[in-house]
């Protein structure tokens, strides 16, 4: 079942509108997950160089995804897109354990905005984990000491974005923990 679907399951209010921002290092695989939520063809990503914003809709819901390219030269614009964000989802590249260090300081920086994202629930993709050298979600999340995190909700989501595994868990934690917040 896609988004869709999940969607259409949630009790909900109409015309409900959620601002999803979609963000991690570079290659982490954003823009396939948001590809793969939106039911596009993945097979041929390139690296986003800015940005990209999709839409999905159902009768009661609308979620517009911004998904922001994560090389360390455009992080610093990251701050632009944080207005109004219902919902935080982070990408972690679970087989860069070079990069896993990286990865958490950015996300730190992130949860420590204390102006705009203050209390926006924060989903974490443990990405790639239908590769052998994946680290599990909880290596990923205890890398990323995401325990540390107390002044907001935040779920850790293994999945693949190749096999869709994973994905509508986490979109379902996503959209239920955000409305909540409203």
């Amino acid at each position: 079942m896609g988004l869709l679907g999940l969607l259409r399951k949630l009790k909900s209010e109409p015309d409900k509108e959620l601002k999803v921002l979609l963000l991690g290092l570079d290659n982490a695989g954003k823009t396939t997950i948001l590809k793969a939520l939106a039911g596009e063809d993945y097979t041929k990503i390139t690296p986003t160089q800015g940005f990209n914003v999709k839409s999905v809709s159902t009768s009661k819901w609308k979620l517009n995804v911004w998904d922001i390219g994560g090389q360390r030269n455009i992080r610093p614009y990251w701050k632009n897109y944080f207005e109004s964000i219902n919902v935080l989802i982070y990408v972690v590249d679970s087989t860069d354990r070079a990069r896993m260090e990286e990865a958490g300081l950015a996300l730190n920086e992130l949860i420590e905005e204390e102006e705009k994202l203050a209390g926006v629930p924060v989903l974490v993709f443990a990405n790639k984990q239908d590769l052998a050298l994946a680290k599990t979600a909880a290596e990923v999340s205890s890398d990323l000491l995401l325990s540390n995190i107390r002044d907001r909700k935040w779920q850790i989501q293994p999945c693949s974005a190749h096999t869709q595994e994973g994905l509508d868990l986490g979109m379902t934690w996503a959209v239920k923990t955000s409305c909540r917040k409203k």
